[in-house]
């Protein structure tokens, strides 16, 4: 487990685009969670159910996911353990929720996985609470 979420050793220059991605990319997903979180807070379970497990499941793993896994993220903690269900949801959002869209809609998904493997590939760099740990 140590050797998974250990980040690997990058160049000074990289490990601040790695940081600005990480950042940049989890702040635009809470944009995207936080009005999921007010809806569960509030009793508001209507909600897609992409995956046929109910739409209450859906919308609480959607909000753990946008809300919980981007502060991870943002924190580079446990970085690549938070960017397997952020890659899940966006590969969800991709080829299920939005298979019969046309491109431009299924680009928004496709703009937050492209980043979401970059990192996971890339790990948190040294900026982040797992180079602390790890």
């Amino acid at each position: 487990m140590k050797r998974f979420l250990r980040p690997i050793n990058l160049p000074a220059t990289a490990d601040w685009g790695v940081l600005i991605l990480r950042v940049g990319i989890s702040l635009c997903m809470l944009t995207h969670g936080l009005p999921k979180l007010t809806k569960l807070v509030n009793g508001n379970f209507a909600f897609a159910d992409p995956i046929g497990i109910g739409e209450v499941p859906s919308l609480v793993m959607a909000v753990l996911t946008e809300v919980l896994c981007s502060l991870f993220l943002i924190l580079g903690l446990a970085s690549r353990a938070v960017l397997i269900p952020l890659i899940f949801t966006m590969v969800v959002a991709l080829f299920i929720v939005h298979a019969a869209d046309p491109f431009d809609v299924k680009e928004h998904a496709l703009l937050f996985l492209i980043p979401y493997v970059t990192l996971y590939l890339t790990g948190p760099g040294k900026f982040s609470l797992d180079k602390k740990l790890f």
